[in-house]
């Protein structure tokens, strides 16, 4: 048996020699001298996106695709440059593309309520609002002028005095037949009045009494008549006035014709090759010619109309002439085919439906909101039209009513200008009906991965007006040159920033965090905000330092400051394991318990934490209780690892048996949610070893996934957990017994701290790389695995026959359990026939 022995620790200690790895696996490094530059001042800036070829092609594409439905959607992370690398490259596509015309509302004079839009080309729709506000300063000083001219005054008053001539004239010839008649015509409070006379002296009363009868017959005869014929002259004035009124309005507006005409005739000779600006001032001039009282000081005005006070004062606070005004929309005044601007890219901060599609704004006037054209504001449609804008998704999906409202622009392709209240119905007063405006945009939305996914599962019309995407990653391959590309974009951001230039083994070192940041020795990251963020933290030391150019030591400080700021919590837990407040054991052997690591991830700061699982079993039903899960701690992931471990020992030792133990599960001092299954094979480790009785040595900790037959797998942090581990152990005191397990398919992944390396390299650490559980459990145990034979029986002395016999003793006793159960039951029932 000792020669057995022996043999089973020499296997195990072979295993563990040949799992253990070398320094140069643990970190890969940047070779500095291999850049061939001094600085990065000696580079020339990467002016591409790095690391993005599938993203860029996608918008590309997208920008290079006129036709509807091809705007693009560019998801990724939060920091990986999408905003940067699309509104870079849609500027520079967009300058390739025709200036877009200028807009602007006019005043519709056949409906007031529907201004309507005016398409002019490009830099002509400031010139055209400045020509019309001259045009009305102009009629402001003519019209009046005209008005007060002496021919005007001439032809007013010949009119006048020929009205009053009339009525003259028709009044002395009736008061001529009364005196004939002798009839007086005098005035009185109420109006005009017929009297008798004699010898040009009106009668009284008492004397008209003393006349005959016949007499006075005749003189009633004689005031009826006259009372006919006066009547008929006091019907006759108002039509006399009717048509004095009708000439004199005659003559005004063919005075306003003169004055309007000579202004108006020299505008449309300026902006005769646009028939839209022609019909416009068509109507301009009609109604300038029908309101010429509007140019008149109310005392000139010629006619008999008056406006009420209260009219006279909305109409002077809501801006004289607003009618005739031009409302300047969207002005590429900047722009021109010739300086080859193109066309706009916008980016829309704040995507609320008014900031979009425009807004009406109303002015307060004697308690109530009044509006017209002037008032339109032009939204982010119309300032892109023509171009490309660029939208955060997840701002635009908060906004209320923004969604909709822009996917109907874009469905419609034009942009209709209206407020929340009138999508919802609420609005019940009069507004305007601006004229929709034709829209030819490219649209670029930003977002997450999991927004662009639940918008194309969700809403049918997404698919159909973002039919192109661009998926931005986050990491991208170490090689193949892009380690001198990444030097470039390096110096990219040194310039952006302006900060020191960095030599190159800043360089260097920055490449390194970069692949500590992706989580694999091979890869780099993209994360474009973290890189721009360590760039600038490193000058802020240089700076501290007084150096003219960042070095390594420099990008170091910077790491470790970063890290300082944010470690608080790491702090508290190590002080906390030190004191022994949560139990960590990294010394002896313990049967059923093990040392697993878990990843806390703190916003962009994640750090290992070792936990203790232990594990205990007796006889059952072939449950193994997770108790994580029992107090609803543990997730859907973790607890499919606890499965899976039940499906390997069934599988492994009771294939032709029943798996008759029960075994329970936790994480000591776990006091919140668990999840993941990286913890896997730390927790069958821990089952395998409360089954074998072999205790399981607590200077190493375990990390790695397993599956059901027995495979170690890859998992996520595995810097971040060989450090904890780590810590908690330098923090003791290494030994050199102490180090930690993970999967060989971790390798590749390893970027660990210096000190790590350094303490590996003296062999006061070691990290293990396994594939199998047997390997794994051989070096946590110093016992051999062992392999089943063609029988199916496993080595003497090797783990998997202790646990293989251990399982068997459990299946008999369940067995002979069983059968006394039987034998019970059979007593209880002939003892029930015979009462019976």
């Amino acid at each position: 048996m000792n020669d057995i022995a022996r043999t089973v620790d020499a296997a195990a200690r072979a295993t563990a020699d040949a799992a253990r790895l070398p320094p140069a696996a643990l970190f890969t490094p940047c070779d500095e001298n291999a850049l061939d530059f001094e600085t990065t001042d000696d580079l020339e800036p990467l002016d591409e996106a790095i690391g993005q070829d599938r993203a860029a092609e996608a918008v590309r594409f997208a920008m290079g695709m006129r036709h509807a439905g091809y705007n693009l959607f560019a998801f990724g992370p939060a920091g990986t440059g999408k905003y940067s690398f699309v509104r870079g490259y849609a500027e520079r596509i967009a300058a390739g593309w025709a200036v877009p015309p200028d807009w602007c509302y006019v005043h519709n004079f056949a409906e007031p309520h529907r201004p309507r839009s005016m398409q002019l080309p490009a830099g002509r729709a400031r010139p055209f609002h400045d020509d019309s506000e001259r045009l009305i300063d102009e009629l402001r000083h003519a019209i009046p002028a005209t008005f007060e001219s002496d021919e005007y005054r001439n032809r007013k008053g010949i009119i006048q005095e020929q009205f009053k001539e009339r009525q003259e004239e028709a009044f002395n010839a009736l008061q001529a037949r009364a005196r004939e008649r002798d009839v007086a015509i005098i005035r009185t409070p109420v109006g005009l009045a017929l009297a008798p006379t004699r010898n040009g002296e009106v009668l009284g009363p008492k004397e008209f009494e003393e006349l005959s009868a016949d007499e006075k017959r005749q003189r009633a005869t004689a005031s009826e008549a006259l009372q006919k014929e006066l009547e008929a002259f006091l019907r006759e004035v108002p039509g006399w006035e009717r048509q004095q009124r009708e000439e004199i309005r005659s003559l005004n507006r063919e005075t306003t014709m003169y004055a309007v005409s000579l202004s108006i005739d020299e505008f449309k000779k300026k902006w005769a090759d646009y028939p839209a600006v022609l019909q416009h001032l068509d109507a301009v001039r009609d109604d300038v010619i029908e309101n010429a009282d509007d140019f008149l000081p109310q005392e000139q005005q010629p006619g008999p109309q008056i406006l009420a006070a209260a009219e006279r004062a909305q109409a002077a606070a809501a801006g004289e002439f607003r009618r005739y005004r031009v409302n300047v929309l969207v002005a590429q005044d900047h722009r021109g085919d010739d300086d080859g601007q193109g066309a706009p890219v916008i980016y829309e901060d704040h995507p609320t439906q008014p900031s979009l599609v425009g807004r009406i704004e109303h002015l307060a006037q004697f308690g109530t909101l009044v509006t017209d054209f002037t008032l339109i504001k032009p939204g982010a449609l119309h300032r892109a039209n023509g171009g490309c804008l660029i939208v955060d998704a997840r701002k635009l999906l908060l906004q209320p009513y923004a969604y909709e409202t822009f996917k109907r622009a874009l469905r419609s392709r034009c942009i209709r200008i209206e407020s929340p209240a009138e999508s919802l119905g609420w609005t019940a007063t009069t507004t305007l009906e601006p004229e929709p405006i034709p829209l030819d945009v490219k649209v670029v939305l930003l977002g997450d991965p999991m927004l662009y996914y639940l918008l194309a599962l969700n809403d049918p019309e997404f698919s159909e007006l973002f039919r192109v995407a661009a998926d931005f990653g986050v990491r991208m391959d170490r090689g193949n040159g892009n380690t001198a590309r990444y030097a470039r974009l390096i110096r990219g951001l040194v310039r952006s920033a302006g900060v020191r230039p960095f030599d190159r083994s800043a360089v260097a070192r920055v490449v390194e965090q970069s692949a500590r940041n992706a989580g694999d020795a091979a890869k780099l990251s993209t994360h474009m905000g973290t890189l721009d963020d360590l760039v600038r933290e490193t000058d802020y030391w240089a700076g501290q330092a007084k150096a003219d150019v960042a070095t390594a030591d420099h990008v170091d400080a910077a790491i470790a400051a970063r890290i300082y700021r944010s470690d608080s919590l790491r702090e508290r837990i190590q002080e906390e394991i030190r004191r022994q407040t949560i139990v960590i054991e990294t010394t002896g052997a313990r049967v059923g318990q093990i040392n697993g690591l878990a990843v806390i991830q703190l916003n962009h700061f994640a750090f290992g934490r070792p936990s203790r699982i232990s594990c205990r079993v007796r006889l059952g039903k072939g449950e193994v209780v997770d108790i994580e899960r029992e107090v609803a701690l543990g997730g859907p992931l973790h607890s499919k690892g606890v499965l899976i471990l039940s499906s390997f020992l069934a599988t492994r030792y009771a294939a032709d048996r029943p798996l008759s133990l029960s075994a329970s599960l936790v994480f000591e001092q776990s006091y919140g949610g668990v999840d993941g299954d990286s913890a896997s094979s730390a927790e069958l480790y821990a089952l395998i070893s409360a089954l074998a009785e072999i205790p399981i040595r607590q200077s190493l900790a375990v990390t790695g996934s397993v599956d059901q037959t027995g495979r170690v797998q890859a998992i996520g942090g595995v810097n971040e957990k060989i450090e904890g581990f780590f810590d908690v152990c330098a923090a003791r005191g290494l030994t050199g017994d102490q180090g930690v397990l993970i999967p060989a398919a971790n390798v590749k992944h390893l970027m660990l701290r210096a000190d790590v390396v350094e303490a590996c390299a003296a062999g006061r650490f070691a990290v293990y790389a396994v594939e199998t559980v047997d390997q794994g459990i051989e070096i946590l145990t110093g016992v051999a695995a062992g392999q089943a034979d063609d029988a199916g029986a496993f080595p003497i002395g090797s783990v998997n026959r202790a646990v293989a016999l251990r399982l068997g003793r459990f299946a008999a006793t369940a067995r002979r359990l069983a059968r006394e159960d039987r034998r019970g039951a059979g007593k209880k029932g002939d003892e029930k026939e015979r009462r019976s």
